[in-house]
């Protein structure tokens, strides 16, 4: 599946996966949005709307889970696929985060395989 054109956010604290994120999505053709952490990200969302939510479960202020909750809390944005990346690979990280409405829950260190399936599951699944 063809993911160009898709606008894709990765919120993350680390600098390096936003920027291994940002050239894996780049080089498939996607728009990329950055953010540091939920509170940066939600501002962000509301004025661009995402095609695919990546979230980072450990990130100071607002959490992984609570950013995720947030955004399917919010009819506007709940049908936003929110991916949980998590450097726990845990049956307890990924029940909470389908408690909170995640999508999909993605262990890093990602590949740029696993990274760009997610991305074209979801955009697929949401008729993107």
């Amino acid at each position: 599946m063809d993911i160009a054109g898709l606008k894709v956010m990765i919120i993350d604290d680390s600098n390096t996966i936003r920027r291994s994120a940002e050239i894996f999505l780049g080089q498939a053709g996607c728009e990329v949005l950055l953010a540091e952490d939920g509170f940066d990200a939600l501002a962000k969302i509301t004025d661009h709307r995402p095609d695919v939510i990546f979230v980072d479960i450990m990130m100071p202020r607002l959490d992984g889970y609570q950013t995720c909750a947030l955004i399917k809390k919010n009819p506007r944005l709940s049908a936003t696929p929110v991916i949980m990346l998590s450097s726990r690979d845990g049956l307890f990280d990924r029940a909470r985060g389908r408690m909170v409405g995640s999508d999909e829950y993605l262990t890093k260190p990602f590949t740029k395989d696993s990274l760009l399936k997610a991305v074209a599951a979801h955009a697929a699944r949401r008729g993107a």
